[in-house]
């Protein structure tokens, strides 16, 4: 598996994604305009194939945020969304930073899951966040200095 940054040929793939993994997805402008303002846009390929994505940015001087982060259903539980993160910590590390946040719905409780394995900690709960009026809840990580390696064949 190659993880390597989003291109915008890439947005068609990511978008079918995206609509599989979210009842309220990213328009295609959205996520066009977070690639051009810059964020952390990476992409999980194998074979030529869009696996899944993770997009974040930094929020404060010292605080990553991931924005999103969704895999094709015929490869979740296959490593790729774990290696997506993972990149991106390293990323974050690469800029001095010492936490990362996110929001994940409340009700999402493979994704709150899938994050606590990864060392996130619930933080608080945040009522009526989503445009449904779902609940979020933040989430956070201390990051060490440890790099991670990866497996990118």
């Amino acid at each position: 598996m190659l993880i390597r940054e989003f291109r915008l040929p890439d947005l068609k793939r990511v978008l079918e994604i995206e609509k599989m993994s979210f009842d309220d997805p990213y328009p295609p402008h959205i996520l066009k305009d977070i690639y051009n303002l810059g964020a952390g846009f990476l992409v999980a390929q194998q074979n030529n194939i869009i696996l899944g994505y993770i997009i974040f940015w930094i929020r404060f001087e010292d605080e990553g945020h991931i924005i999103s982060l969704a895999v094709d259903k015929k490869y979740r539980r296959s490593q790729v969304g774990s290696e997506l993160v993972d990149m991106a910590m390293d990323i974050f590390r690469k800029y001095g930073l010492k936490v990362i946040k996110l929001e994940v719905r409340a009700e999402n409780k493979v994704a709150r899951k899938f994050y606590k394995n990864k060392g996130f900690k619930e933080e608080k709960l945040i009522s009526a966040y989503y445009e449904d009026a779902a609940d979020a809840i933040i989430m956070s990580k201390i990051l060490n200095n440890a790099s991670f390696s990866y497996n990118t064949k």
